[in-house]
């Protein structure tokens, strides 16, 4: 096995884990005000601060883990999906359907996806849902394309002809035969969006257009470091570097299963 691939498989299970039991592990509430520890740099009662409100840096920022990290899973949930269900589609039936199916990708390619997220985001109002939804929606074709070609290339084979000659459904040969044969490229797909999902998220909170405050993520917190950077640096650097490893992580794991499946 690939040394980035466990590398990668071990930051994400440790942040999931983090992520998840984030209520065993931290001392604090979220939200919880302490007017008496406002700014308070990193030590042993904070151990990385607190913000303008006195709330804990670390509490907020494993809370804002889980919805950074479920935005993200979701999302990319949602495009995989969407793009195997109609990769899978223009792949198999090929002809006119195919050439529909591709010209809609080739469409929504030529939009930029942050900016028609955000435009998206600024008419329905921001909420977890919508970005989840919205990513979802806006990130499925590079999937559709991968499984189209892994299926151009299978439906020609042995197996697959051997399913026609007794009689299996077009139905029953995609679910049954294409699709999990086809899965390798589209896993490495969902793995690396997950990483772009969870940028995007924190791109969108950091703007005001993502998770709204007092709901922790890593982009709205970083939004109070943008006015207290000079007196307050680890408002900056923590969540950013669990940005940075987060998105490390899925990375080094898509690469290593990319190779594998080479």
């Amino acid at each position: 096995m690939k040394v980035s691939l466990i590398i990668g498989i071990l930051i994400i299970l440790i942040l999931s884990v983090v992520a998840i039991f984030a209520p065993l592990i931290c001392p604090y509430e979220p939200s919880a005000i302490d007017q008496d520890s406002l700014l308070m740099s990193p030590s042993s009662k904070h151990l990385m601060g607190t913000d303008t409100l006195g709330r804990d840096l670390l509490t907020r920022i494993l809370y804002g883990g889980r919805i950074s990290l479920s935005i993200g899973i979701i999302a990319v949930g949602i495009a995989t999906v969407i793009g195997i269900i109609l990769g899978s589609i223009a792949g198999f039936y090929g002809r006119w359907i195919d050439s529909l199916i591709m010209r809609f990708v080739d469409l929504m390619l030529c939009f930029p996806t942050f900016f028609l997220i955000l435009a998206v985001v600024a008419i329905l109002g921001p909420s977890i849902f919508n970005i989840m939804v919205i990513i979802g929606l806006t990130s499925w074709m590079g999937t559709a394309r991968l499984i189209r070609a892994e299926i151009l290339s299978l439906k020609e084979r042995e197996f697959i002809l051997a399913a026609r000659a007794y009689g299996a459904s077009p139905l029953r040969i995609i679910l049954r035969h294409l699709i999990p044969n086809s899965i390798g490229p589209v896993l490495v797909s969902a793995i690396l969006g997950i990483a772009h999902a969870v940028l995007i998220e924190s791109g969108l909170s950091f703007l005001g257009l993502g998770v709204q405050p007092p709901i922790p993520s890593w982009g709205n917190i970083l939004i109070e470091a943008k006015s207290t950077l000079g007196i307050a640096w680890w408002l900056a650097l923590y969540p950013g570097l669990f940005i940075l490893i987060t998105i490390l992580g899925f990375n080094l794991a898509g690469e290593g299963l990319r190779q594998k499946y080479e």
